[in-house]
């Protein structure tokens, strides 16, 4: 097959939706298909996408960006458009429904490909990196209920009607097929998560000994946590939640904040104020292929966003042998097992707390890790690679049946209006019978 992938954002920016695509792509590759991702420009990035298995195909943006980092997709990608002159796909498979969405719906119908939608993110909750969208006590109360009625309303209105004109919704986890079944489409939805490749299953207990002596801080247990830096994550909570902990159990632990993001001078100046600064390590970004090294070297994976559609890292934590903390979430509640491979707690520090100091038990802790190595197991990105075959298979032949009704509707069509003009000339029209 020739797969052509269309996201709105790819590496080098850090993040769930760039790493979901790039080891969708790697696998596929394995399996001996041709993939194709069209990203946005980041600057200068040939070389090393000149070296990567996958073809990347790069687009114009705006110059104008998110807080986050995110770029603004130009509105109508002519790079996207020229390739597709040039090459013929099989199928297409969308990341986004805003920006390259539409491109992907227009490209499918243009030439007679499905489109597979990958439903990775509750857009709802991340208008607040959209300027004219935030909302404070300052802000008029008209367009904050102008705000309220786009975030209930027109959200779920538009992934409705982009959804409806995909092929087939997937999924990452069961929570979101929910969430995206609640809107109201009558796709077929199906659970797919982002897997995980084999190196993260392999450990480098000289690499995890090193990270361990530098960063442990000479302290009994290292706990760790990745995620961007931004409000979504819940980073306050979490930095509470380590406050309490200290008051419950002491300070025998070391926490590794990896990631980046706006908010980690305010973090920082949070730590600090509650205490804890010389528990928390803030690591900034790490590469991912070196953030399953920091995984190893921990015993306890500790995570508090409330905004997760699957929680790639939980995976990834788990394949390291580290339980997981978490607070209650869609993604979160698909992969922790609640007392067997981590806990899930409400948002409320004391009860968090509580929770750590239950795994950190020596005995609960190594069950627990064995039980996480083994739900792990489920999300190897070579296993779910076929799943996501199938599906591919499934949605190419379905579009090749239509085409072919399609063609043979038109067929009769044509052959019964030769038909009537031919009894028309020889003047029997009326003995003609229009099936």
């Amino acid at each position: 097959m020739k797969i052509a992938m269309l996201t709105n954002n790819y590496r080098p920016f850090v993040g769930g939706v760039p790493i979901s695509v790039e080891r969708q792509a790697h696998e596929l590759i394995r399996l001996g298909h041709e993939v194709t991702v069209f990203a946005p420009e980041y600057g200068d990035t040939a070389e090393e996408d000149a070296g990567a298995p996958e073809r990347i195909v790069r687009y114009h943006i705006q110059k104008k960006r998110m807080d986050n980092g995110m770029v603004y997709p130009g509105v109508i990608p002519l790079e996207i458009l020229r390739e597709f002159r040039k090459e013929r796909y099989d199928c297409i498979h969308v990341h986004h429904p805003m920006f390259v969405g539409p491109c992907a719906l227009y490209l499918g119908k243009k030439y007679g490909i499905p489109v597979i939608y990958t439903y990775h993110t509750r857009y709802e909750e991340y208008l607040h990196y959209i300027p004219c969208f935030r909302v404070g006590e300052k802000t008029p109360v008209l367009w904050r209920r102008t705000v309220g009625w786009i975030h209930r309303k027109v959200i779920p209105a538009y992934m409705r009607w982009f959804a409806d004109r995909c092929d087939m919704v997937l999924a990452p986890s069961a929570g979101m097929r929910q969430v995206i079944k609640d809107y109201g489409t009558s796709t077929r939805v199906e659970v797919f998560p982002t897997g995980l490749d084999e190196a993260f299953f392999r450990k480098d207990e000289g690499r995890a000994a090193e990270i361990r002596s530098k960063f442990g801080n000479g302290k009994r247990y290292l706990l760790a946590t990745v995620s961007r830096l931004e409000k979504e994550k819940n980073y306050e909570f979490l930095l509470r939640g380590i406050a309490e902990l200290c008051r419950k159990r002491g300070n025998d632990f070391q926490v590794l904040i990896i990631g980046g993001g706006s908010r980690m001078e305010e973090l920082k100046m949070l730590a600090e104020d509650l205490g804890i600064s010389d528990l928390v390590t803030f690591l900034g970004n790490v590469p991912n292929q070196e953030v399953k090294d920091f995984l190893n070297a921990s015993d306890l994976f500790l995570f508090a966003s409330r905004s997760e559609t699957q929680g790639i890292v939980l995976a990834e934590a788990m394949a390291a042998g580290d339980p997981v903390v978490a607070v209650h979430a869609v993604g979160s509640d698909d992969i922790v097992e609640d007392g067997v491979n981590g806990f899930l707690t409400e948002e409320d520090e004391s009860a968090w707390a509580d929770r750590v100091t239950e795994a950190l038990d020596e005995k609960r802790l190594e069950k627990m890790g064995a039980a996480a190595a083994l739900s792990a197991g489920n999300y190897r990105s070579s296993r779910l690679a076929r799943y996501e075959e199938m599906l591919y298979n499934q949605c190419i032949c379905r579009k090749r049946e239509e085409r072919r009704m399609q063609e043979h509707v038109l067929n009769t069509d044509r052959k019964e209006e030769a038909l009537y003009e031919e009894e028309e000339n020889r003047g029997e029209h009326s003995a003609v019978v229009i099936r």
